[in-house]
């Protein structure tokens, strides 16, 4: 039998917001070897402990920092750095430039009188940080079926920057017949964007798509919802640990796609456990 053919999509793996924050991260710890990180760096748990490893220590509120605390890509509201400045702490901010541009738009759009709809996930950390920058009067939703119950006249629309472009386009073209005046704001992430269209062109031609990244990342979770709707194996993983042998039988054709949150070394390891995997069956 021929050997396994492995593809990797482009754009796979960090993208320019993590790799802004894991550099923010290094120069501020090459100066303080304690520092504080308001919730993990970014959604990958090896990535996490790497850099606790390194004194970077995970806090959930102010109130357990001291002396520096670092603001993850996702952003945080703007109350928290008022708490930051009260309590005299160094502020690392390594929020995104294009989440920042999407709670700068949120506070327009409340700001100019519009009904603020976020589209995204309203548990995750850079949607609440939007709701904040919207006063907390605007509504989270996630689906056409949840545009249908929008009431409002005037709309102003925002998105989490990882969110499926399908998705927003399919819950915007729902809110278009609802409003008399609607004001959109595209949001998503051009890096995003591509990482999806990549992980949908290569899941057609494979006959396994393994999607890497930590298992509550947004981003990579809707990378493997794309790729389920394009090809009949796909598997969802942090580590090479998780791969099985038995998904690989009768398999020509394999597909790797990584989330924003997902450093080359650990697409590395698992390729290299796919060709080892790959001798092992041929």
């Amino acid at each position: 039998m021929l050997p396994m053919k492995i593809r990797i999509a482009q754009n796979a793996g960090f993208c320019y917001g993590v790799r802004r924050a894991i550099k923010i991260a290094d120069e501020a710890l090459e100066k303080n070897k304690s520092i504080y990180s308001l919730g993990p760096i970014i959604h990958n748990p090896q990535v996490v402990s790497e850099y606790e490893k390194k004194g970077l220590k995970v806090v959930e509120s102010i109130d357990e920092a001291k002396n520096a605390i670092l603001i993850r890509s996702h952003g945080i509201p703007p109350q928290i750095y008022k708490l930051i400045n009260k309590k005299k702490l160094e502020c690392i901010d390594a929020t995104c430039p294009f989440v920042k541009e999407a709670q700068d738009y949120a506070k327009q759009l409340y700001e100019e009188g519009y009904f603020v709809v976020i589209i995204g996930d309203k548990n995750h950390p850079e949607v609440q940080a939007h709701i904040a920058y919207a006063n907390y009067q605007a509504q989270v939703i996630n689906s056409k079926e949840e545009a249908k119950n929008i009431q409002a006249q005037k709309i102003g629309v925002v998105s989490q920057t990882t969110q499926s472009v399908d998705n927003f386009v399919s819950i915007v073209s729902e809110l278009v017949k609802k409003a008399k005046e609607i004001r959109i704001f595209n949001t998503i992430c051009d890096a995003t964007e591509k990482r999806q269209e990549s992980a949908k062109e290569l899941a057609q031609i494979s006959d396994i798509m393994i999607v890497i990244g930590g298992k509550n990342s947004a981003n990579t979770r809707k990378l493997f919802e794309i790729c389920l709707n394009f090809c009949k194996k796909v598997y969802y993983i942090e580590t090479k640990e998780e791969l099985k042998k038995e998904w690989f039988y009768n398999v020509k054709n394999v597909g790797i796609t990584a989330g924003a949150s997902t450093p080359s070394w650990l697409i590395d390891d698992v390729i290299q456990a796919i060709e080892s995997i790959d001798n092992d069956i041929h």
